[in-house]
């Protein structure tokens, strides 16, 4: 169970930096990565972009990598014998049967004399 949280932090890093590398590109060429002051210099605007748009897929393809070996190490804890979450051991109680009587015969309650005193 402690890998499959150090999978969640990893997954929660991503996250926040394809959060990051998406919010700063704007889909006309424009958007932050033009602000920043040292882009000029470092080689331009297309650089950047390419960068950051580099950066998206890689980000992304890490990202499912993470999912796809978190849920492995997470299924692969219930081989072990332990329980997954709600699987509780169910006992289901024996069904009991009513008696009926057959359709169409009404049993009357038996009479019984009682002796004269």
């Amino acid at each position: 169970m402690m890998e499959f949280t150090g999978f969640l932090i990893a997954i929660t890093i991503v996250c926040f930096l394809l959060i990051l590398a998406i919010m700063v590109q704007n889909p006309k060429g424009g958007g932050l990565s033009s602000s920043f002051g040292g882009s000029q210099q470092l080689g331009g605007v297309q650089k950047t972009t390419d960068f950051l748009d580099k950066s998206t897929w890689t980000l992304s393809g890490i990202l499912i990598a993470l999912i796809l070996l978190s849920t492995l190490a997470f299924s692969g804890s219930n081989i072990n014998g332990s329980k997954a979450l709600g699987d509780d051991e169910v006992t289901v109680p024996a069904q009991t049967t009513i008696p009926t009587t057959p359709q169409g015969t009404t049993e009357a309650p038996v009479k019984t004399e009682e002796a004269p005193k």
